[in-house]
């Protein structure tokens, strides 16, 4: 391993399914490490399956940070992950373990690193009017709102972009001000640059691919399905919340939303065409992921579809023999 004082904390990083979790609990037998998640989706409860969540057994082996912390009828923000990463990290150091953040959700890697705007807190009760209204109008109508109020936030978002235009236009009503105008204004969640960049990313794409569509017929086979027939019976979740748009969860909603009853078995042709739509949609965040990643040039790539991947990738660390450097 190479070594380095220059870090505070590791991030391994890469797109969907490539076996950043697997790493990181290899990493656990070589060095005491605690794990702080860096996904969106990991953070909820009752979303295991389709999340890809380490088992009780995984994080038994390795304490793990930022899971099962919120119900998905709630929301996190990047803002958020910034200040509770940023107050896990020197927690982790002070027990003489070093911190490795691992996931895929790249804007939560960017909030940590350069820090964020901090943003008017949520309002639960102006969210649901706006979520109301686009549920009623639908969002390219509200869309329409926020071009009047907020023309460049507007402008960088799709019609149907129902999360941020919603945000867009709570903040609106809470401020009175566009959410573009307070950017720079309002102080800043604080920076931390000091994180070493550990990417996994494959040569062949295919590989990829061919790993997505293993990972999804395995949840399936599972009992992802059951666990959204579980969430979609609760009543209080809608598809609009930042949870049920999860890769997966998002289109195995709109399959039992075509059913009679959301308890009836799917038939040969739902089943097929929910694992047609929750792959592609897959590739598809893995292709923003990849994108994403390359806009990172600090970042040391390695070749996660390499046949010798798992026995080297650890030579690749920025590892200071002392212990984790003090941020």
């Amino acid at each position: 391993m190479v070594a380095s004082n220059a870090w505070g904390a590791w991030a391994l990083i890469g797109p969907t399914a490539s076996g950043k979790s697997a790493a990181a609990l290899q990493l656990a037998e070589r060095l005491p490490i605690e794990i702080i998640s860096m996904d969106s989706a990991l953070v909820y409860r009752g979303m295991d399956i389709g999340t890809a969540k380490p088992t009780p057994e995984e994080q038994a082996r390795v304490p793990h940070h930022l899971i099962d912390i919120l119900d998905p009828t709630e929301s996190y923000s990047a803002a958020q992950f910034a200040r509770d990463a940023l107050a896990l990290i020197p927690a982790i150091q002070a027990r003489g373990r070093w911190p490795v953040l691992v996931g895929g959700t790249l804007l939560y890697l960017k909030a940590l690193i350069d820090g964020l705007d901090e943003l008017p807190v949520a309002d639960p009760s102006v969210r649901a009017q706006w979520q109301a209204r686009g549920a009623e109008q639908g969002w390219p109508a509200l869309h329409a709102v926020l071009a009047q109020v907020d023309p460049v936030t507007a402008q960088r978002l799709a019609p149907n972009d129902a999360q941020r235009i919603g945000r867009a236009l709570e903040v609106w009503t809470i401020t009175g001000q566009a959410l573009s105008s307070l950017h720079g204004q309002s102080p800043r969640t604080t920076a931390m640059p000091n994180i070493g960049l550990i990417s996994f990313e494959p040569r062949d794409r295919a590989w990829l691919h061919a790993r997505i569509d293993q990972r999804f017929e395995a949840m399936v086979s599972q009992g992802f399905l059951d666990e959204v027939r579980a969430l979609k019976a609760r009543g209080d979740l809608h598809p609009d919340l930042p949870s049920m748009r999860c890769v997966g969860y998002r289109q195995a909603w709109a399959v039992l939303d075509e059913l009679a009853d959301p308890q009836a078995p799917l038939r040969p042709e739902h089943i097929q065409r929910w694992l047609e739509t929750g792959k592609a949609a897959t590739r598809q965040l893995a292709k923003r992921q990849l994108t994403w990643l390359r806009s990172l040039p600090q970042r040391r790539v390695v070749d996660c579809d390499a046949p010798d991947f798992m026995d080297t990738w650890m030579d690749t660390l920025p590892l200071d023999p002392r212990g984790p450097a003090q941020p």
